[in-house]
Parts: structure tokens; sequence; C-alpha cells
């Protein structure tokens, strides 16, 4: 058939047309980025800004297949991945990337909160985003004035087995430590509806709860859409949930850095915030956000993230007396 429409020329330039486009295609998918992605309480737009060349890899170390995430992990060039699993990953499979370009973007709270780590964990962890924990009243208006003061009013008769934890021995224990009573633990467990991190918004919006405090990229858009729904972050302070990138990656370190860059854009800096998720970059602009007076805006005011605070990461010994403290926490 090529005879009949090709002469020899035209054949063999065909031919070695042909096996350049392959060898390109080659190439290209060999370059492919891979990122794999804890997705609890990424917001939607964190997801939508990650290039679309680039292939998104679920992992979730909540699940029984720790093996798969492993997997995943090593045939990743990047992850994603919240500080309370950070001591599930193994740092000798990551490089450093905590360059000069890194360090100098970072704002002073993640540098503060870099140093809680091991120098072998903090030159291979880039902070990337900040999530707060924030309270969601449902049908009790008249609470959130004191709500806003501080956490003392989860001790209210009215709120006694209606209020949504989440499901962390540091975050339960760590609020009680700022509530102004003898055995505030044991008083908060007796206000506990439930512990949960899966589906606290669905319980609270289908059951007689009337508190839930959840991670705020969460609960945005159920504000937007429930009326009976508002959102406090007490002037005491919130705990906060960090996400770091990690990188297995032999590509150029310019296609990171590219991808950093672009999350400093005002568009995305709004888009983000107005879903939960705070860049912790030094540029003006980022850090107005940490500059909110109460009531111009959702999320926290200065004075709450100014008294909020982060989870250093704990010892093996430190780990087995929590996990034990929760387990008999939950015994009734």
């Amino acid at each position: 058939m090529f005879a009949q429409y090709l002469n020899r020329r035209e054949f063999l330039k065909s031919v070695g047309l042909s096996l350049t486009l392959l060898l390109n295609s080659c190439s290209n998918v060999s370059k492919k980025v891979n990122i794999a992605l804890q997705n609890s309480f990424l917001p939607d737009s964190f997801k939508d800004i990650i290039p679309f060349s680039w292939k998104q890899k679920k992992i979730n170390f909540g699940s029984n297949n720790l093996e798969k995430n492993r997997n995943i992990i090593l045939d990743s060039n990047f992850t994603l991945i919240n500080d309370g699993w950070i001591s599930a990953i193994n740092f000798s499979q990551f490089n450093e990337i905590n360059e000069s370009y890194f360090s100098e973007i970072l704002d002073r709270r993640s540098k503060d909160f870099l140093n809680s780590f091991e120098v072998n964990q903090r030159n291979k962890l880039f902070p990337i985003g900040l999530v707060p924990y924030a309270i969601i009243l449902k049908n009790n208006k008249d609470l959130v004035n004191s709500a806003r003061q501080s956490w003392n009013f989860l001790l209210s008769r009215k709120l006694t087995k209606k209020i949504i934890f989440p499901e962390s021995p540091r975050v339960l224990i760590s609020i009680a430590e700022k509530i102004n009573s003898s055995d505030a633990l044991a008083k908060l467990k007796s206000q506990a509806m439930l512990f949960d991190d899966q589906n606290i918004l669905n319980w609270l919006i289908n059951s007689d709860a009337c508190v839930a405090i959840v991670p705020y990229s969460l609960c945005s858009k159920y504000l937007k859409i429930d009326p009976r729904l508002s959102i406090v972050f007490p002037n005491q302070g919130v705990p906060l949930i960090w996400y770091f990138v990690l990188s297995r990656s032999n590509l150029s370190s310019e296609i990171l850095i590219d991808w950093i860059k672009s999350l400093e854009s005002k568009s995305t800096v709004d888009k983000l915030s107005s879903e939960g998720w705070y860049i912790p970059f030094n540029t003006n602009y980022i850090q107005s956000k940490y500059k909110a007076e109460i009531h111009q805006t959702l999320g926290p005011s200065k004075i709450c993230w100014d008294n909020s605070w982060s989870f250093p990461q704990l010892t093996n010994a430190q780990k087995l007396k929590f996990e034990n403290y929760w387990k008999n926490l939950l015994i009734p």
C-alpha cells in the first residue's frame, strides 16, 4: 500500500518522524510529576492549584492498607502530609529541600515550628499550609460571644451530651488546659456526644448535637449554605494543623519552586484562606491574613492567631502514653 503513495525517501522520513514522536512521548512520560496527597482537611481550591500535568495519588495513613500507602510514596516525586502523621514516614527516603529560597520565604511561625523537629527531619520538611480548628455552633447564636472569649463555654449545661469533639487526645487535652476549671478534661468528656474525625459536620447537621470542633478547611462551604451554623475562633487561640511537602524527586528543584511561587498570588491566597487554608510565607499580603480584627472576617482574629498552638512531635513513649490515656478516656 505504501509503495503506491510514497517513494523510499518519503517512507523513511515518515518512519523517522514517528520514532521521534514516540521517543518524545516516552520522555514526557518519564518526566511526569507524581504527588502523593493525604486528602484529609484539604480544601478543593488547594487540589485545584496543583499543576494539571501532575498526577495526584491519594494516601490515607488512617487506613489498614499502610503498605499500599508506602508504595505510593516511594513511587511519587512529592508527598503532602499533615503533622499528625509525620511519625509514620521514613525520613531516610526523602531529600533535603530547605534550600536558601525556601528558608527565605517562610514566616516566623513556620520557622519556630520547624525548630521543634530533629535536624534530619527539619531539613526535609517544607511548611506549605496551616489549618486552624474552628468551633461551629448550631442554633445557638446566644453562645457566640462567650465562645469568642474562651473555651469555658463548652461546660455550659445546655451543651451536655451535645458536643462533637475531634478523635484526638492531644487536641482535647490541649483545649482542657485552656479551661478555667478543676478536672476540666473529665468535664469535657461528660459534655461529649461523640468523638469523630470523618463525619463531624454530618453528625452536627443531622443530629441533636449543638457544637462541633472541626478543622476550618472542612466547614467553610457548610457555613455558606446552612443559616443555622455560626463559626467562632476563641481569643484564647485554637489548635493548628500543619501541612508539609516532602521530596523524593530527582527532577530539577525549579519544578517545586515554580509551584511554591504560584501559591503567593493574591487570588490564590484569597481563595485558600476563604476555605480555611493559610499559607505560612513571609509576604506582606499573606501576613495580612493573620492580622484581621474580630468581626471583619470569618477566619481567626489576630488575637486568636497570637494565642494559637501547634503540636511538637511525640517520642514513642509519649505517643504510647497518649494512646493509653485515650483508651481509658473512652471507657464509660
